[in-house]
């Protein structure tokens, strides 16, 4: 239960229970019915920078946004965010990146959504603080119940294996 540590003793109960029942998975799909259809990396692009453009439209500019297939959530990183700075000539030129664990190409829309606008977030607020969890229930006012679900996903990914959503229609 290790990627619901930070959550009180009775949610990380019902979840254990639920996942020695075999039901976890089945209340999954029936909250979250279909996988999005972002499923390369110009339709990653184009889904966060709709939401950058709609949120934090004065905000530096992206200059890359993919799947990585590299990206381990053993790690704890879902997704991240990086900033490579390079100088030309008397300039000091910066680049903003944005990488999303492969995992996340057939979740639900919610969860890619939450992952993006944790992502987001970053630009504006470095740290984990109140000031970026308040930026990212306001990109996402269901913001913390799609976190929650998502690590309730990936614990039944570590009990139980992976999920399959049907694709939208």
């Amino acid at each position: 239960m290790k990627y619901l540590s930070g959550y009180p003793e009775s949610l990380k109960t019902q979840v254990q229970q639920l996942l020695v029942q075999g039901r976890l998975g089945a209340i999954l799909l029936a909250k979250y019915s279909h996988a999005h259809t972002v499923r390369t990396d110009k339709a990653l692009y184009d889904y966060v920078m709709v939401l950058k453009n709609d949120f934090l439209r004065n905000s530096e500019p992206l200059s890359k946004v993919a799947f990585d297939s590299k990206l381990q959530i053993i790690t704890h990183a879902l997704g991240t965010h990086t900033t490579i700075s390079r100088v030309q000539g008397n300039k000091l030129k910066s680049k903003r990146e944005i990488r999303v664990a492969s995992l996340f190409k057939d979740v639900p829309v919610e969860f890619l959504r939450m992952i993006a606008v944790h992502e987001l977030a970053h630009i504006k607020e470095k740290a984990h603080g109140k000031a970026f969890y308040q930026l990212c229930t306001y990109m996402e006012p269901q913001y913390h119940q799609y976190e929650f679900d998502l690590r309730v996903y990936l614990t039944h990914i570590e009990a139980a294996g992976k999920l399959e959503w049907p694709a939208m229609a």
